[in-house]
């Protein structure tokens, strides 16, 4: 458990799935971390929960989107622990549209939330290494939506696009300073199934949204080669990898952490020959906080899960 022994890191984005459970391995692994979000519940908690287990952590407000909030929240962990080694960038806002209906607002969100968050965070963060003397490790959260195009998620799928081509070219600037950029990219995850896609699961008058770039949980489910999401610790692992050294070797690298999802032939459909129902999948898929177990996602919003 001391793979990050003596480096320090700073999540920007927490919560109890993603940013959370990423700020929680990296503690355990031995690194003192600075977790960082724009709600202030958020980044108090997930310090909170690592605290409460042993290892060091700080809580910092700001938004990865805002210049002086980045510039001040790397001055300070350098300040508190005297260096920077390893950066996780996940913040980010998701906005839905048609390209015909599109709000410039939205689109000018969405590209700050990912592309200029990802650059502002990496600046910052390489110039406070370099200062230090660190050789370290950024690591952006990607998505799916950075290789394909998606019907109603043009401003989504171009930011991620983005960010994908900036950490690669950062990879390449950076590189003579040993700093490494890499990225990491999950497909749709397992605890949606509990926040963003509750109703769909839980809600026997649920009815399917009119939007063209909608799909069911069922159909999500049968595209996945591995027949199940990846879960919040599924990329927290992936990311321990990557800020460690044993990817020393490794820069301007993407790990598809995606069940298969990216690399499938586009026509096959593996649940048309490996059958999981989402009904069942849901009933023994239990609740994850911090990448800890906790109750049945039955237990925590109630039965019944009948359709598909």
């Amino acid at each position: 458990m001391d793979r990050l022994k003596d480096k320090v890191a700073i999540v920007f984005g927490a919560g109890p799935n993603i940013g959370g459970t990423t700020a929680h391995f990296l503690a355990r692994e031995g690194a003192r971390v600075c977790v960082t979000d724009v709600r202030e519940d958020a980044a108090s908690g997930t310090a909170q929960f690592i605290r409460e287990r042993g290892w060091e952590a700080v809580s910092m407000v700001g938004d990865a989107r805002n210049d002086a909030d980045v510039q001040r929240i790397v001055a300070a962990t350098v300040e508190k622990y005297g260096r920077l080694d390893i950066v996780v960038n996940m913040a980010g806002r998701v906005h839905w549209a048609d390209v015909l209906d599109m709000q410039l607002d939205d689109w000018q969100d969405s590209v700050a939330s990912f592309a200029t968050a990802g650059m502002l965070t990496t600046q910052h963060s390489a110039r406070a290494m370099l200062a230090c003397g660190s050789q370290g490790s950024i690591i952006h959260l990607l998505s799916t939506a950075a290789h394909f195009g998606e019907a109603d998620g043009a401003a989504y799928c171009a930011a991620k696009a983005a960010l994908l081509n900036f950490a690669r070219s950062a990879a390449m600037d950076l590189a003579h300073h040993g700093i490494r950029v890499n990225t990491v990219t999950p497909c749709s995850m397992e605890h949606q199934l509990w926040t963003t896609m509750r109703d769909e699961m839980f809600d026997p008058d649920w009815k399917q949204p009119e939007r063209r770039g909608f799909y069911s949980r069922q159909e999500y489910l049968d595209q996945l080669p591995l027949r199940r999401f990846p879960r919040a610790a599924d990329l927290a692992m992936a990311t321990v990898f990557l800020a460690s050294d044993e990817s020393a070797c490794m820069t301007g690298a993407d790990l598809p952490v995606d069940a298969g999802l990216r690399f499938k032939y586009p026509t096959w459909t593996p649940g048309k020959h490996d059958p999981v129902d989402i009904g069942d999948y849901a009933r023994a898929t239990r609740v994850t906080r911090y990448g800890e177990e906790q109750e049945l996602l039955t237990e925590l919003l109630g039965e019944p899960i009948e359709r598909p």
